[in-house]
């Protein structure tokens, strides 16, 4: 089976990485994809969210299966597309359709699917410019830390938690004045969860679902999660304290009711679903889904994956997932993320990458690099998402963090504390 994939970051390197291990698999591409990709797959000079040009290539290299990475696209509308030509009625396309896809596009459609599910999760108010008076009032109303959402898409950086009540009012009329663009030209103010955060991930076919490895992700930039948000500084899988108990009452109060709910709702749903979670002494409440693998999590649980990936992607396409189980590899994994220096904020890119070429133990899924004369180069600002097995996350983040040694580029950083708090 000829297999296309999506996107140009580590998540798609990952997803590409374990599907390239597949007997199934016939040739594979990824579109646009990186400096890493163009090792285990053709890569295709066509942007994700550029519909004509991928359904050209499409047709041109007989393509049986389409994997959709990024959420661009799904929210953009890419399985409509594909849905409404005729002449695409054999393409499994991974990922769902547009209407779906606002359980990530917009924090507002996720809040009241959520309500309507009876998902447990943080009480809320969306707050356009005509209501800030009642957005005041509702931060007034709540202990702080103060929580503050875009409603749309904004690259993983439109959430603020504030401690200070004036800071909160004043950055609420920041983000529908346009600090994050049109994202927030409506925002969800939310009570905030106090607890420590998992993701969990399930592959559905709109009907059935079977639950991948659960993940722990490290969204600041700084040691002790201190600092900006970013898309992501590292991930551990599996995550100490999900165990049996606390994985029942995920699956029966989280997981369980949003494919249903996504079933009644008649959604076209065929892929990942991401479930963010809070563990609030011993309780899980969903702080948002999102309709894709998260990155940098998926570099984490591509490695525990035992089961063939093509295998399951095939059946969620056909719908044939009842029945389906998926096999653990009982090894545990950890991905620690290079990035440069600056980042989240402004960063310089086309610096060179030396000692990749060194790291044995460890896999490299690259994130943002490209390929310049015979040297790799950085061109965004996570890099290298450097991945690991060992008996625990620790002895996984131990290796992980001696294979980094090997790697160096100008004015590099990552965390070295990654854990810290699962000890």
């Amino acid at each position: 089976m000829n297999i296309l994939v999506l996107g140009s970051g580590g998540r798609e390197h990952a997803i590409a990485w374990k599907i390239a291990a597949s007997p199934k698999l016939g040739k594979l591409y990824v579109a646009p994809g990186n400096a890493g990709t163009r090792e285990i797959a053709e890569n295709v000079a066509i942007k994700a969210d550029d519909f004509d040009a991928v359904a050209e290539f499409v047709c041109k290299a007989k393509i049986d299966m389409v994997v959709v990475g990024p959420e661009d696209p799904l929210v953009k509308g890419i399985v409509d597309y594909f849905s409404a030509k005729p002449e695409f009625k054999e393409l499994m396309i991974i990922g769902p359709d547009k209407l779906s896809a606002q359980l990530e596009g917009s924090k507002e459609f996720a809040k009241m699917f959520m309500q309507k599910y009876g998902i447990p999760t943080a009480k809320y108010l969306s707050i356009t410019a005509g209501n800030i008076s009642e957005g005041e009032k509702f931060l007034e109303s709540v202990n702080p830390p103060y929580v503050l959402k875009a409603d749309g898409l904004a690259a993983g950086k439109g959430v603020l938690i504030l401690d200070n009540l004036d800071e909160a009012k004043r950055e609420l009329r920041n983000m529908l004045a346009g600090k994050f663009g049109s994202a927030g030209s409506k925002v969800v103010l939310e009570q905030y969860l106090d607890g420590i955060e998992c993701s969990v991930f399930a592959l559905t076919d709109g009907n059935s679902y079977v639950l991948l490895p659960e993940a722990k992700d490290y969204k600041r930039i700084g040691e002790g999660n201190t600092g900006l948000n970013t898309g992501g500084m590292g991930s551990v899988s599996p995550v100490p304290f999900y165990d049996a108990n606390f994985a029942r009452k995920v699956e029966e109060r989280i997981v369980k009711p949003t494919i249903d709910g996504i079933c009644a709702e008649g959604m076209n749903y065929r892929g990942f679903v991401f479930f963010g979670l809070m563990n609030v002494n011993g309780d899980p409440y969903v702080i948002e889904y999102n309709v894709r693998m998260g990155d940098p999590e998926t570099e984490s649980v591509m490695l525990r994956i035992k089961s063939d990936l093509v295998e399951l992607l095939e059946a969620a396409a056909k719908r044939e997932l009842a029945g389906k189980s998926v096999e653990f590899d009982s090894r545990s994994a950890a991905t620690v993320m290079m990035v440069s220096g600056g980042y989240p904020e402004a960063y310089e890119k086309g610096k060179v990458i030396s000692g990749l070429e060194k790291v044995k133990s460890s896999v490299c899924f690259h994130a943002g690099t490209a390929v310049s004369g015979n040297d790799v180069v950085t061109s965004g600002g996570r890099v290298i998402a450097v991945s690991s097995y060992g008996n625990n996350i620790f002895d996984a983040l131990e290796t992980s963090y001696s294979s980094l040694k090997n790697i160096s580029f100008d004015k590099c950083y990552y965390r070295t504390d990654l854990g810290f708090d699962l000890k």
